[in-house]
């Protein structure tokens, strides 16, 4: 199903974890210091800026996703569509800003990436390894960019 050559990634203890939103590697968006990827992403589901900086003050992105999976708070209206941008956007962010990253994004050359997240379908492979795979797919386009030098 996957080239021998796959790199898969989910857990902080897996090689390759820097690839994860969870990871400890803090981006500059929208004027604000936000301490993961994660946390970014989870707060821009919601319009409310004292909710977004709740989940941005979060001690840990594990918290921050906590936060941001609660519908006490409606989700932004156009959350569906605005989704994978943003994840494109601070994933983006996060590779640029760090460049040791980067180098690292960059030594994988052509290989395929997959977050093997097993309850996540969407955005890794999913139990079943059928997932869409959206996070390793922004992974494999931010490092053509970043190869490209845009």
């Amino acid at each position: 199903m996957f080239p021998p050559d796959t790199i898969f990634f989910y857990a902080q203890t897996d090689a390759f974890s820097e690839f994860s939103n969870f990871a400890p590697y803090g981006v500059a968006l929208d004027d604000l210091w936000w301490p993961t990827a994660e946390h970014y992403f989870q707060a821009q589901k919601f319009e409310s800026e004292k909710y977004r900086d709740r989940i941005r003050r979060a001690s840990r992105p594990k918290n921050a996703k906590a936060l941001g999976m609660t519908r006490a708070l409606p989700l932004r209206a156009d959350w569906e569509d605005v989704k994978d941008g943003l994840m494109h956007r601070v994933v983006g962010a996060k590779f640029r800003t760090h460049p040791a990253l980067a180098d690292l994004l960059l030594a994988t050359g052509d290989r395929m990436i997959v977050e093997n997240a097993p309850m996540d379908a969407y955005w890794g492979c999913g139990p079943d390894g059928l997932g869409q795979n959206k996070l390793g797919r922004i992974l494999m386009q931010v490092r053509s960019e970043i190869r490209d030098g845009a």
